[in-house]
């Protein structure tokens, strides 16, 4: 059988094509692929058909329907559009045999090299051979003449396929077997061409069988391109068949050849209508280029002809302006447009010959040689016009350049003299002041001297306003009314002028004189008035005295003040008197007053207004320092009250307090004898109280009459009162600790001599006599007291024989261990204050001597009534405790943990230490 590989397109030394293997490798291939063959078979009768139709017949089976040869030669005939030798039409194998040898004989004549294929092979029905066969046709007549870039058969056919289908994703033509299993090759390939027939979007690489089926079905339906090939067979093979895949390929590229060579025809035909359509184009621009042309030179010329004179210069620099424009504007284009338009002319006419067209012929009037003298007759009528437009605005300019010239020095004129007339008739000087006046007649000198100075551009404007009317300039009128206007308002300035001088220099002489007598009235004025509001803030001014010797001193200051009031009101009547004078000056000459006194503020209603209050608040003066005076007398009287009772009842309460504290601390007598005694001292001092409360009543008076010292005691109300307080807070609380003491001693059952012991060591320690024992003053008494809490040994034994207190000052070198010191003190002071009162000594004194519950003997006691176990029940408390007591118990006992016990079980040792705390254990 055959297997065609590469070189299978490959030429032979004798330059035929190669298409098959020499006879050996026919033999070693005689077992062909099933599936390959299957597919072949499809295949090349699909093709064969294709073309046998054409001749209006086909084959059903490729190696039966060829064996008589007459469908081959068919088949030869159509695909190569040549004739055949007649065929033999007898049955017998000799006539067929000859039919095919004329078939392979024609086929050998186009250059095909056969190996190994006889006619005997083909008639008798030979399949692997027929297939062979077919094979060398379709590469011949159907492969063989592609070429694409200088390749040609397979590759040329394998490049087309890349080239057409490089633009598609997923696509990827590498061979003719396994590139186009997934159907996307064929499918590409028909959208490439005909891109309305397949939404290639749509496709999936990973559905093969929908891609192949739809490029076949398409390509069938649209393309008239035979269904050769089956999805099944092509999905099912691991490597369709290269033979098969390159006969339906190339159905492809000669079905889309053919559409392109039509497009070729097509593109021709458009291509001559193009050339066509752009030469009636041309024509058509040519005549209407041609006529625009010629009615811009129609409407021109007469523009150009017109030579009426303006009379301004403006008018005329308009005409040269739009003749410029003419020239810089409008007439290059259209010199453009004549230009373009012979070009066109010409360039049409070149395309009509170089076409075989006849020549152009434009409309009447439109030839070339016509536009031509249109544009000479223009040409004329600009010939002269520009100088013509030259010629009359240098006419024109002389008399611009005078009427400018006039209307300029008339500007400037009347800008100068624009606000004058109304300045000069102004009264500003009836209200100016002295400085403003000279001010204005300096003003004044310098308009005058600029008054003069343009009186030579008023002569000018009248000399060129003459001109003027000597040339007949054509706005004349104008030049002349405005000459005049300017001419009769010089005059009204200059009776202005002299006017305004004379009231200038008439006015500053009498504000000279006006201003000598301000500056008088200003000079006496002032110290006058500096001395009339020293007066004033003297005689409101609030004096604050303590003592009769005070006040004293401010009456004879006062009335020496008095003393100088008759020479100051000479003073003042003579300054009132200048003030008349100008007033009279005033009135007599009608000056108009436009402001005050230039040197000062004051003026002469603000004095006679300042004297007036100062007469007025001298008898104030008087009574005010009558009043203060009473009332020191009388301030004087209450410090003496006060302090006669204060020197008595402040060295008493001091008194009182020393014998409390001796009664304190010298323990005489039993606790309750010293508790009647200090019982009667709080009654005596109680009784005391009517005297204080007469002293807060004069204290009272005092602070009434805002008295705030008084020389005549050291005393003060709160001195008094402070000892007061601390008196009955004295007697209380020694009464108080008294009584605490009894409480102690009969419930601690601590003896009279212990208690007497007790105070002997705190009155010892206590060197302030405070009543209270500091840190280091309260350790010093434990240590007297034989308290070992150096080593923290936390032993409470009361008391030390001479002999174990020596031992214990030896070994701890009078160093207290600060941990059980700190114990001490927070049972001892427990607020934090860092004192120790006596009566805390006393507690815990008793606390350390006396036989008290211990939290292990409340813990033996649980363990009884449990029954000597480490538990307690519930129903044990409530048969052995009253009933509230029991149930205290149960509520605040935690469960027992331990591992001897039993439910509801409760827990009396943590009970017990919380009762005592940890340091009772």
């Amino acid at each position: 059988m055959y297997n065609m590989d590469q070189d299978q397109d490959q030429y032979d030394g004798d330059g035929e094509i190669a298409y098959m293997h020499q006879e050996d490798d026919w033999d070693r291939d005689m077992l062909l692929d099933p599936a390959w063959e299957k597919q072949q078979r499809k295949t090349f009768t699909a093709w064969c058909n294709s073309h046998l139709r054409k001749a209006g017949t086909q084959i059903d089976n490729i190696e039966e329907d060829f064996r008589d040869g007459l469908k081959l030669m068919l088949l030869l005939e159509v695909i190569s559009g040549e004739r055949l030798a007649k065929p033999e039409r007898g049955k017998m194998r000799v006539h067929k045999i000859s039919n095919v040898n004329k078939a392979l004989g024609f086929i050998t004549g186009k250059g095909v090299k056969l190996v190994s294929i006889g006619a005997e092979e083909i008639v008798d029905g030979n399949a692997k051979m027929t297939l062979g066969m077919i094979w060398t046709i379709i590469l011949r007549f159907a492969i063989q003449d592609i070429s694409v870039e200088e390749t040609s058969a397979k590759e040329g056919l394998l490049l087309w396929c890349q080239r057409k289908t490089a633009p598609y994703k997923n696509v990827n033509i590498q061979n003719f077997h396994i590139s186009w299993k997934d159907g996307l090759g064929f499918c590409a390939l028909i959208h490439r061409h005909r891109p309305e027939l397949i939404d290639y979007a749509k496709l999936r690489k990973d559905d093969p069988m929908t891609n192949l089926n739809t490029a076949f079905d398409v390509a069938e339906k649209y393309l008239d391109i035979p269904k050769m090939l089956d999805a099944e067979d092509i999905v099912g093979t691991a490597r369709p068949d290269e033979k098969a895949i390159m006969t339906y390929v190339s159905s492809f590229y000669h079905a889309f050849s053919g559409a392109q060579k039509a497009e070729t025809a097509a593109n021709r035909i458009c291509k001559v209508l193009a050339v066509n359509q752009e030469n009636e184009q041309l024509m058509e621009d040519y005549e209407k280029l041609a006529s625009d042309l010629l009615e811009w030179i129609r409407r021109t010329i007469p523009w150009l002809e017109n030579r009426l004179p303006e009379n301004t210069m403006a008018a005329m620099q308009q005409k040269l302006e739009d003749f410029r424009d003419y020239r810089r504007l409008h007439k290059p284009p259209k010199v453009q447009e004549k230009c373009q338009l012979e070009i066109n002319f010409n360039t049409l006419q070149t395309k009509l010959r170089l076409s075989n067209r006849p020549a152009f012929m434009p409309s009447e009037g439109k030839m070339v040689s016509d536009i031509n003298n249109a544009w000479g007759g223009l040409e004329g009528a600009e010939k002269g016009y520009e100088e013509w437009l030259l010629n009359e605005i240098r006419r024109l300019e002389r008399l611009d350049h005078l009427a400018e010239k006039f209307r300029q020095k008339a500007t400037i004129h009347e800008a100068w003299t624009e606000g004058k007339e109304a300045m000069l008739q102004k009264h500003d000087y009836e209200t100016a002041s002295l400085s403003e006046i000279k001010a204005l007649l300096k003003k004044h000198e310098a308009f005058e001297s600029d008054l003069a100075a343009h009186q030579d551009r008023v002569e000018q404007i009248a000399a060129i306003a003459q001109e003027l009317n000597e040339l007949d300039y054509y706005d004349s009128p104008s030049v002349n009314a405005r000459c005049q206007n300017i001419c009769d308002q010089w005059d009204a300035l200059g009776a202005l002028t002299h006017k305004r001088s004379d009231a200038l220099q008439r006015t500053e002489k009498l504000l000279e004189t006006i201003d000598q007598l301000y500056l008088e009235f200003a000079k006496r004025a002032a110290p006058f008035n500096n001395w009339m509001e020293g007066a004033m803030e003297d005689l409101q001014d609030t004096f604050i005295v303590h003592t009769i010797e005070e006040i004293q001193g401010l009456s004879t200051a006062h009335e020496q003040f008095k003393a100088t009031l008759p020479e100051a009101d000479k003073e003042r009547q003579a300054i009132l008197g200048i003030h008349n004078e100008i007033a009279k000056i005033v009135q007599t000459y009608h000056v108009n007053m436009a402001g005050t006194n230039p040197y000062t503020t004051i003026n002469p209603q603000e004095v006679n207004a300042k004297w007036d209050k100062v007469r007025q608040l001298v008898p104030q003066r008087d009574q005010a320092l009558i009043e203060e005076h009473a009332r020191q007398q009388n301030n004087e009287r209450l410090r003496r009250q006060f302090a006669n009772q204060a020197n008595v009842i402040g060295p008493w309460i001091q008194t009182k307090m020393e014998e409390i504290g001796r009664i304190s601390m010298e323990m005489n007598g039993t606790l309750e004898d010293q508790l009647t005694h200090l019982r009667q001292y709080e009654k005596n001092i109680v009784n005391y109280k009517p005297k204080i409360d007469q002293l807060e009543g004069d204290h009272q008076l005092i602070q009434e009459a805002l008295i705030f010292d008084n020389k005549h005691t050291n005393y003060t109300m709160e001195h008094i009162r402070v000892g007061w307080e601390q008196l009955l807070t004295t007697i209380a609380r020694t009464i108080n600790e008294i009584e605490n003491q009894v409480l102690t001693r009969d419930a601690k059952g601590i003896s009279q001599e212990q208690l007497n012991e007790y105070r002997a060591s705190f009155n010892h320690f206590d060197r302030d006599h405070s009543g209270t024992l500091g840190a280091e003053e309260f350790k010093a008494c434990l240590i007297s007291l034989g308290f070992d809490i150096a080593n923290d040994a936390q032993k409470r034994s009361g008391f030390m024989d001479a002999e174990d207190f020596k031992t214990c000052l030896i070994s701890i070198g009078y160093n207290l261990g600060e941990n059980e010191f700190s114990r001490i003190m927070s049972i001892v002071d427990p607020n934090r204050m860092g004192i120790v009162t006596f009566q805390g000594f006393i507690d815990f004194m008793s606390r350390e001597t006396a036989d008290t519950d211990t939290a292990d003997q409340v813990v033996a006691s649980f363990k009884v009534l449990a029954g000597d176990k480490n538990y307690i029940l519930p129903d044990e408390l409530r048969r052995e405790l009253p009933p509230d007591q029991a149930d205290y118990c149960i509520a605040r006992m935690a469960p027992y943990s331990g591992p001897d016990g039993v439910p509801g079980a409760l827990d009396y040792m943590s009970f017990s230490t919380a009762l005592y705390g940890e340091s009772d254990l």
